[in-house]
């Protein structure tokens, strides 16, 4: 199960699943590229990520490369934007967003060194439209800066960041980031581009420095998804993916509760009528439908077990959803803990 030299604990679930729960830390690598089908709440497992891996007194850093920022209101709510020079949002953990079109500046005017003259040719409106007729050129500018950022170093022999987290393009747009290093050194066969490029790769597939952290929900659509993510990743591409993580996992509706609650709520005389709770009847539904909702997502937990290969952590649904440094805070204690991933799948407790 999973890569030869990945360790993995395997805990039953409900005895209904045998879920494997990796025992790697993630903190173990530098470079954690976070990408899943949108909707999955990747961005919510980058900053919970980002936000447990500070707690640890490690320097983070955090990085968006989609158009929007997100994970600067979510660490601290009302946050105003980052943008590309980034800023330090709480101890120890920085945002920022790549914008390509600055990445390139940057990197034009590093290797030109006329500042002036590289804006002027970059704020072109041709030249964007252009580029913006290029593809690939996102993604592998993105990834230079990162691979640069990596390189950062705070004094001598220690590098200005521990550890640094992505929120990456959605599945589909997320291998393409991945593969665009790779493709760049097939086409150029020498030169500073081919150079440059090179070294990106090499970081990618890094195994010891690199991780790509899947996120899916317990559902048909994003189990098949991820499947296919993990063999193009990982099998085909070569790029470390040691583990999956499977987000908002309803937990039992009565985990203390014998056997059959349901059952016995449906007997009950529909007539009976409470001061301050619903009815026996809608109790018995209510009941019957979480306890559906909660063996689906063990089934669909189960099956991207199966599909890729790989162990998988579980994360708890959360009821109101995640708003805010509370809710990551409790995400990020099962992240970093992952043997206590089965046992969150089953009690709902992080």
């Amino acid at each position: 199960m999973g890569d030869g030299n990945q360790k993995a604990a395997v805990s039953a679930v409900e005895g209904e699943a045998l879920i494997a729960v990796p025992t790697r830390s993630l903190l173990e690598r530098r470079l954690v590229i976070v990408t899943g089908k949108g909707g999955t709440g990747k961005t919510s497992v980058a900053a919970a990520l980002a936000l447990g891996a500070a707690g640890t007194g490690r320097r983070v850093l955090a990085i968006e490369v989609g158009p929007d920022e997100e994970i600067p209101s979510l660490l601290q709510p009302g946050a105003g934007p980052v943008g590309y020079a980034g800023r330090a949002i709480r101890p120890g953990l920085e945002v920022m967003r790549i914008e390509p079109f600055e990445a390139l500046t940057e990197y034009l005017g590093l290797q030109f060194g006329v500042r002036a003259l590289v804006d002027r040719v970059v704020g072109n409106a041709s030249f964007k439209q252009l580029l913006n007729a290029a593809p690939g050129w996102r993604e592998l500018i993105t990834l230079g800066k990162i691979w640069h950022l990596c390189q950062l170093e705070s004094a001598p022999g220690r590098p200005r960041f521990d550890f640094i987290v992505v929120d990456a393009p959605a599945t589909g747009h997320g291998v393409s980031f991945l593969e665009a290093p790779r493709v760049v050194v097939s086409a150029v066969r020498a030169g500073p581009l081919h150079k440059q490029t090179e070294r990106v790769e090499q970081m990618i597939e890094d195994a010891d420095h690199t991780l790509v952290l899947p996120v899916a929900l317990a559902e048909e659509l994003p189990t098949r998804e991820t499947a296919q993510l993990v063999k193009r990743v990982h099998l085909e591409m070569g790029i470390a993916v040691d583990r999956v993580v499977v987000n908002a996992v309803m937990a039992p509706p009565f985990p203390d509760a014998p056997d059959g609650l349901d059952e016995s709520l449906a007997r009950l005389d529909p007539r009976l009528r409470f001061d301050s709770i619903p009815s026996p009847e809608t109790l018995a539904a209510c009941a019957r439908y979480l306890l559906a909702r909660h063996r689906l997502h063990l089934h669909y937990a189960a099956e991207i077990e199966r599909t890729t290969g790989l162990p998988i952590m579980s994360l708890p649904h959360l009821a109101q959803g995640v708003g805010g440094p509370a809710e990551l805070e409790q995400l990020s204690r099962v992240l970093l803990d992952g043997g206590a991933s089965a046992e969150s799948a089953r009690t709902g407790s992080p």
